[in-house]
């Protein structure tokens, strides 16, 4: 028995449950390391202290995701691979590309908005790549995750072209191949 749940889908034996679970194991040593390297990579010094209290932050992030389960429930399971690594190039550049078109239009002595707002169809889509999907469009400069109510997710877009880009469905694409086998 991977670890008994309560009324309210609380593990009663959550160290019991990673201890068992290979699976969701891994999944924590992997969430320690990316919340590791983001530490370092984001912080940039590498002063006792701040290396000390890093590793607290770390420790009791990976803690309290144990004991919530997190790993154990299918729809927060997200699958790591190395399609996320790609995935976060890949979004990295539509960012770039997103700010400088945006910078165009402001810089511009004529003002070229059109704003938009559309709805995209994610019913398709786990909870968690909802989510994702929903967060990637807000990070994207000139686009804005409105809403998600029943599959439907309603996005601002500032001009023509981006609304455009969100029906063609890229970055749904994108997404989706993260769930693939």
């Amino acid at each position: 028995m991977l670890g008994r749940r309560d009324g309210i889908g609380q593990s009663t034996d959550n160290a019991e449950t990673t201890e068992r679970n290979p699976r969701a194991l891994s999944r924590l040593l992997l969430l320690t390391v990316l919340l590791v390297a983001a530490w370092l990579f984001w912080s940039g010094l590498y002063k006792p202290l701040l290396l000390a209290l890093g590793a607290v932050s770390t420790a009791l992030t990976v803690w309290v995701v144990n004991r919530m389960g997190y790993f154990d429930a299918a729809v927060f399971a997200f699958r790591y691979n190395a399609r996320l690594l790609g995935f976060w190039g890949w979004l990295g550049r539509e960012i770039v590309s997103s700010s400088i078109a945006v910078a165009r239009h402001v810089l511009s002595p004529t003002v070229g908005i059109e704003p938009r707002v559309v709805r995209l169809d994610v019913s398709h889509l786990e909870p968690v790549d909802q989510a994702l999907l929903g967060n990637s469009i807000t990070l994207t400069p000139g686009t804005l995750s409105l809403d998600i109510d029943k599959g439907q997710l309603l996005v601002h877009a500032l001009d023509v072209d981006g609304a455009q880009d969100l029906l063609d469905g890229k970055m749904m694409r994108r997404v989706e191949a993260l769930r693939g086998s």
